[in-house]
């Protein structure tokens, strides 16, 4: 058994190492969502060991019988004073520990505060198998890691529900979350449909994802001391009758008309009737004598209904205060309640999952897969720079490209679709260019006016005009050259002979005919 004293010095000591490491993680500055959610799981582990360990100095502390006896041993008898019996039979102890587990490596607690702070300095070998972040592991791929709520299947199970009215779609289904600010969520359905089986099982679905996602992505926040003065809070409204939209319409009829004066109230059937003949009729039916049958074996008392032998009906009766209806009615009212306490805190996630719904809803097949792969690649830990230029360039250069696609205006790759429209997979060569390689078409249209085309032209001797363009062999280039002159004098001959000119009374010959008659004197 160890000592009491040596306990209480190891636990106070790791308190104090565990605060101090608290200390390093949150003066820390991350750059990221991953990182900042990172460091929050990790001193939210903190912060349960710390408690862990305060509950075990609490124990030690309260126990006084052990902490006197400890010290009474220790002290050691009054006549021997020198006796170090105890000090040797602790000491054989530890030995045999030691010689029982000699493979026990020391410094087991250092290595656990190392675990905390030393992560991002850690590297990955390139040889050793891709590392499952754990965090990472707690989110869906809708989530993101914890950016976006994933709330497709609430989405499905609000649509099935009977008798809901029109089934809005995933962007209007976040809609009517976002207006838990101003009202209770789905304060607009009508009472039957609230208080249906479907309602109640969807509701408690969706309070328990909301919960579950706070946690989640909130891992310092006190949600269960949360939880629960919304649930205080709840009660004492619920009991003051402040929460309203939960009467049922019956009752709610009954108590603001006259028809309550004149009407009277069956506690077994739970139903309320405005006329004594009804009421009298159906107290001989099968329904009736169940349910009065059913509520004497639960217990409860029958509400006599004071009707005087005239038959007046009895004025003010009211059903009893609790039922099993009204149970399972304050439960859903319950669970409402919560659920649009945590959806006020999470607002401006709703809003970005609505934004980026709507993004992804613009994305080609092919670009959402390319981001589903960018995504579930793993990213190396970044240390930490003095210099903050040196991390942009590293930003920079860790650019996800693995399609080769060129970078746009912003520094980042165009996307696919647009690179497949300009056929920039397209390989031209030129050869008069020292064999020049262009992607695309409208690169190697361009090139044909570039100086770097002109000059290989120059170096052949030959123009740079409009008659060699689409024109990349040395070959195919000097033969055209070497036709072009052979029709330049045709040309020549077929512009004599083409030309046509008129007499003086007005007959047409070509030059060549022309020129002869003329000679000849005949014109």
């Amino acid at each position: 058994m160890d000592s009491i004293l040596e306990l209480e010095r190891q636990t106070l000591q790791e308190v104090e190492s565990f605060e101090r490491a608290l200390f390093t993680l949150l003066s820390r500055n991350p750059t990221t969502h991953d990182q900042k959610l990172q460091t929050d799981h990790k001193a939210a582990q903190i912060l349960d060991k710390i408690q862990s360990r305060a509950a075990t100095l609490n124990n030690v502390l309260h126990n006084e019988n052990r902490f006197a006896a400890e010290v009474n041993l220790l002290a050691g008898p009054s006549q021997q004073q020198n006796d170090l019996s105890e000090f040797y039979a602790r000491l054989v102890k530890i030995q045999e520990h030691h010689s029982k587990y000699p493979d026990s490596v020391p410094g087991g607690f250092d290595l656990e505060i190392a675990a905390f702070l030393d992560d991002e300095a850690q590297e990955i070998p390139e040889d050793d198998e891709e590392q499952e972040d754990p965090i990472g592991l707690l989110f869906s791929g809708e989530e993101s890691y914890g950016k976006y709520l994933d709330l497709y299947a609430n989405h499905t199970a609000f649509c099935n529900i009977k008798n809901v009215g029109k089934r809005p779609g995933y962007l209007q289904y976040l809609d009517l979350l976002l207006k838990a600010e101003s009202a209770p969520i789905h304060s607009d359905l009508p009472y039957e449909v609230r208080s249906s089986k479907d309602f109640e099982g969807y509701i408690q679905n969706l309070h328990t994802y909301l919960l579950s996602f706070s946690k989640r992505t909130q891992p310092l926040l006190d949600l269960e001391s949360a939880q629960k003065e919304a649930e205080t809070s709840f009660s004492s409204q619920w009991e003051a009758s402040d929460i309203t939209g939960w009467q049922q319409p019956s009752k709610a009829k009954a108590t603001n008309g006259a028809s309550q004066q004149d009407g009277i109230w069956c506690s077994a059937c739970n139903k309320h009737y405005s006329k004594q003949s009804v009421y009298d009729a159906h107290l001989t039916s099968k329904k009736h004598i169940k349910a009065a049958q059913k509520q004497t074996d639960s217990g409860d008392a029958p509400q006599i209904n004071s009707a005087s032998a005239n038959g007046t009906p009895a004025a003010n009766s009211m059903p009893p205060p609790q039922s099993s209806t009204q149970l399972r009615v304050r439960s859903i009212a319950l669970r409402v309640h919560l659920s649009t306490s945590l959806l006020t805190t999470l607002a401006p996630v709703i809003v970005d999952t609505k934004s980026n719904v709507e993004r992804r809803f613009s994305l080609t097949a092919r670009e959402r897969e390319q981001e589903l792969i960018e995504q579930a690649k793993p990213t190396a830990p970044v240390p930490s720079n003095a210099n903050g230029e040196a991390e942009e360039e590293d930003e920079e250069e860790r650019i996800y490209n693995p399609l080769k696609l060129p970078l746009g205006w912003d520094g980042k790759p165009i996307p696919y679709w647009l690179y497949k429209l300009h056929g920039l997979g397209v390989e031209y060569r030129c050869e008069i260019c020292s064999d020049q390689a262009y992607m695309g078409r409208k690169n190697f249209e361009r090139h044909f006016q570039e100086s770097r085309h002109a000059f290989g032209m120059r170096a052949l001797g030959l123009p740079n005009t409009k008659h060699f363009h689409e024109i990349t062999r040395i070959a195919d280039a000097l033969a055209l050259a070497d036709k072009l002159k052979r029709e330049g004098r045709h040309e020549i001959f077929e512009n004599e002979t083409m030309e046509e000119l008129e007499d003086d009374e007005g007959n047409v010959y070509n030059r060549k005919t022309y020129e002869d008659l003329k000679k000849q004197g005949l014109i």
